[in-house]
Order: structure tokens, then C-alpha cells, then sequence
């Protein structure tokens, strides 16, 4: 038996298939030729905030929007075979990745893999036992200043061997509580093209 939300899923898709027109004829390429990588946070909709419809921007998401390995894979890939031109790294205000550190992490996995509890200051598991210590060897990209990781972001992208220095990479912070975007100047110097 289906759970609720898949039910939910699938009948959303199915009227927004019902409706879904000449879409089927977009191109693969982006027609307004540019890349965002942002936080997969629940709370911002990129296609709003960016004025975005389906077919006119890639979209990449993680947790806190930061230029891991395989989102510089996936902006490299949107230049090289899909044409993108300009690329933007937009984090956002109270974000999750601020919540934490490595060793925090880590070391709730390490003592359990269920949902931790957060009071407002501190996690912690509800449950202990069948943790594992394999969160020790990843980088969680955690956020401990909003601006820096932007520059840092666009620093990182800009410096890539395998990214073109003719792509402009612009630097923003989105405002959770305005749904502004905010430019963070020092990253957009950063990134600016050559």
C-alpha cells in the first residue's frame, strides 16, 4: 500500500501531465542560457525567485548550495555540452548548514542514524545504537558565515581547472524572511569573467 504523500505525488503529477502541452517540445539546452546553484531547502522555489519556467535555467541543489565536487560536475557539464553563460551561487538565510559543524554531525551518526532532535541550541538522538562511524570521512560543507561561504563558493568554482574563466559566477544570499536576493559583492568580484 502506497504511502500518503506518495498518493499525493501521484496525483499531482498526474494533473500536471494532463496539462502539459507543447512542454514535451522545449530544448534541452536552457533558453536563457544560465546555472544556479542554490540550497535544497524546502523554503525557497527557485523558478519563483528567479522568475524561472520550465526550459529556461538548470537548476542544482544541495544542502547549503555550496560548489561540492559534484555540483561544479554539474555546472561544468551545463556549460560544456548545454551552453550555459553565466552561473549564480545563491545561498539563503537561516540556513540548516548553519546548525551545525562536521564533528556535530559525525558524531550523531556515529551514535545512531535516525532523525535527531534540535532545542533550539543543540542536537541530540532521541535513540542510541546501530550508528556508524562513516559520517567521520565526509565533508558536510557546513556554514558558519553567509557571505564567506558565498565567496568562498564562487572563489572555489571560479579557481576550477575545468571551468572556463570567460563564465561570469555571480554571488547572492536569498532572504527568507523579504524573499529578496541580496548580492554579495566581494563573490561577484570573485567571479567575475576574465
Amino acid at each position: 500500500m502506497a504511502s500518503q504523500i506518495v498518493n499525493e505525488v501521484v496525483t499531482a503529477n498526474n494533473a500536471y501531465a494532463a496539462n502539459f502541452g507543447s512542454k514535451s517540445e522545449l530544448a534541452l539546452p536552457p533558453a536563457r542560457g544560465f546555472a544556479i546553484l542554490t540550497c535544497m531547502d524546502a523554503r525557497l522555489d527557485p523558478a519563483k525567485y528567479a522568475g524561472l519556467s520550465e526550459g529556461d535555467a538548470h537548476v542544482i541543489r544541495n544542502a547549503g548550495g555550496r560548489a561540492s565536487d559534484d555540483a561544479i560536475r554539474s555546472l561544468v557539464i551545463s556549460h560544456k555540452l548545454l551552453g550555459t553563460k553565466e552561473w549564480f551561487v545563491i545561498h539563503h538565510t537561516n540556513c540548516g548548514m548553519e546548525l551545525f559543524c562536521d564533528e556535530v554531525m559525525s558524531d550523531l551518526l556515529d551514535d545512531n542514524l535516525a532523525t535527531a532532535n534540535f532545542d533550539g541550541k543543540n542536537w541530540s538522538n532521541p535513540q542510541h545504537g546501530g550508528g556508524c562511524s562513516a559520517g567521520h570521512f565526509v565533508k558536510w560543507h557546513t556554514i558558519e558565515n553567509q557571505e564567506e561561504s558565498v565567496a568562498q563558493d564562487v572563489a572555489r568554482i571560479r579557481s576550477h581547472p575545468l571551468v572556463p574563466k570567460n563564465i561570469p559566477i555571480y554571488g547572492y544570499i536569498y532572504d527568507v524572511k523579504t524573499g529578496k536576493i541580496n548580492e554579495v559583492t566581494e563573490a561577484t568580484k570573485l567571479g567575475k569573467a576574465a
